[in-house]
């Protein structure tokens, strides 16, 4: 039944709504919060983490800009230059059409305005099967994407390995669409792994948090083990699906 209620619920969930762009299609989320009438208390009561240090600054803001919208979403830094998000936080619904890399910012520990670097984006990479007639494929596991930054800012701030193992205990640290300038940590949200390297947990996430990463504390440091890629209200709570990041390409291009 819980598989069902979130399958209906994603219906709605349309691409553009979890860039941090208000929707009463999002109300649900608001109400529910992470248990049932706690709203969005559930997201604001996040631990605020000092975005500014090490390791908190390798997550950032992703930043569009045009001349009818203006948004966000969170993304990591797992390389030098590279920063993993979710697909259709570059893809603009209304328009029907990708946004241009030359749009997009990628803003490496943001905090109240002020970030701790900055780079323009030189292209992104998606699933060879998204984007497809310039259209955005709604299918689980092709919402991924990778940033190409121009500068190799992660030589600056530091980036996250990928997880070798997810059965520690997982947090999601991103930027929500009701405190958008500070970067904020759930609590411990304890994923399902499904097939086609697709994870569930009742987590109190919203728009701007998607491309989140979702992280585990390793003896050696957080490690990344998946991306927000949306949310739905569900009876549990908050439910957010997440996309592993073997599903990435992060192969040198």
């Amino acid at each position: 039944m819980r598989w069902l209620v979130l399958s209906v619920a994603l219906l709605w969930t349309q691409p553009a709504l979890s860039q941090g762009v208000y929707s009463e299609n999002w109300s649900p989320v608001c109400r529910l919060g992470s248990q049932s009438g706690a709203g969005c208390e559930a997201v604001r009561n996040r631990e605020i983490l000092d975005a500014g240090q090490p390791p908190w600054r390798a997550i950032g803001r992703i930043n569009f800009a045009s001349r009818d919208q203006r948004s966000h979403c969170t993304g990591v830094l797992v390389s030098d230059r590279l920063v993993l998000t979710a697909a259709h936080c570059l893809y603009n619904a209304p328009r029907r059409r990708w946004i241009p890399p030359s749009s997009i910012r990628f803003a490496a520990g943001y905090q109240r305005g002020e970030a701790v670097a900055l780079s323009d984006v030189n292209g992104y990479r998606l699933h060879p099967d998204q984007g497809k007639d310039e259209a955005f494929d709604n299918r689980t596991d092709l919402d991924w994407a990778v940033l190409e930054l121009s500068e190799p800012i992660g030589q600056q701030v530091g980036y996250l390995p990928l997880a070798s193992a997810d059965d520690a205990l997982a947090f999601v640290a991103g930027y929500p669409g009701v405190r958008p300038h500070v970067l904020s940590q759930t609590k411990a949200c304890p994923p399902q792994r499904h097939q086609g390297g697709v994870l569930t947990a009742v987590c109190p996430v919203m728009m701007g948090d998607s491309g989140a990463p979702l992280l585990v504390e390793t003896p050696a440091g957080l490690q990344v083990v998946a991306i927000l890629s949306r949310v739905a209200a569900t009876p549990e709570g908050v439910t957010a699906l997440f996309l592993s990041t073997e599903l990435f390409d992060l192969n040198p291009q």
